[in-house]
């Protein structure tokens, strides 16, 4: 549906973690009226009733996806049926009956669970303020017998973690410097450069408001099945251990991620990238 110039501009003004759930009330409330675009009056009368009943529109959880799915050509992992698999996983723990009652007071959009996934490095979505981030990973390799030294490897890596070796001019590879974008496996006219390990890294506990932080990197590029069991085992951890609604973050600084180690007890194993351990 068209929108006029006025209405996009209220629009944009709208906090970035509801704007796509505001613009779809809007073109609704456009529909319901029978208007061929939507306008300024529109954008005016769903802010009214979406402040005079914001606990209607909290349903628990909110699941942002980036522009991969839509064609980017940046994406490190194309898999359109995680989203639907998260969706599925969110709406079954009845978050909303969850905060319900936990929350003293009306619900607000900053208590529910926020999940974004990002397809690349890019990070598009934000999923470093998030509940839970998901960022598409490839790790590449080496196969220094098929190299032929033409550099496009290095060109193509904005990290500069590709050199060309000055005695052999065959590429090599530092990973405390990669990314894993997969943009040096994308571009590589041999194969010299292939995928290692292709999956999900994952970032937990960010958050805004009074008390801002990042989210912190567990350690590993995931499989998805082994990223629904993570997310599974934080909702989990999320739901017995809140108090009064508050992020998952704030629950991550007083209990640790320890229950996300395979033996017990063990201590939290975050890191900022797991390129710390692969240089």
């Amino acid at each position: 549906m068209k929108w006029t110039k006025e209405a996009e501009e209220a629009v944009s003004k709208v906090p970035f973690f509801v704007r796509r759930r505001v613009r779809k009330r809007v073109e609704e409330e456009a529909s319901r009226r029978k208007a061929n675009q939507v306008t300024l009056e529109h954008v005016t009368a769903c802010k009214r009733r979406y402040l005079e009943n914001m606990e209607e529109e909290v349903k628990g959880h909110q699941l942002e996806t980036c522009f991969g799915p839509s064609g980017c050509p940046n994406r490190a992992v194309a898999d359109d049926g995680l989203v639907a698999e998260l969706e599925r996983m969110l709406s079954g723990k009845k978050l909303r009956d969850f905060l319900k009652a936990k929350v003293d007071g009306p619900l607000k959009m900053h208590h529910e669970f926020r999940v974004s996934i990002s397809d690349c490095p890019n990070s598009c979505s934000r999923p470093q303020i998030v509940d839970f981030g998901i960022i598409g990973a490839v790790r590449p390799r080496i196969s220094e017998h098929s190299c032929t030294g033409c550099g496009a490897c290095v060109a193509v890596c904005k990290e500069r973690a590709i050199e060309m070796d000055p005695v052999t001019d065959i590429a090599q590879l530092d990973l405390k410097k990669c990314l894993y974008c997969g943009q040096c496996v994308n571009i590589c006219p041999t194969g010299a450069l292939n995928v290692e390990t292709q999956g999900y890294r994952i970032v937990v506990g960010g958050k805004l408001g009074r008390h801002p932080q990042l989210a912190e990197e567990l350690q590993g590029i995931h499989s998805k099945d082994q990223l629904l069991e993570i997310m599974e085992k934080c909702l989990n951890h999320h739901m017995a251990h809140n108090s009064n609604g508050e992020r998952f973050g704030e629950v991550l600084n007083r209990t640790g991620a320890g229950f996300l180690n395979n033996r017990e007890g063990e201590t939290k194993k975050l890191n900022k990238n797991e390129k710390n351990e692969n240089g």
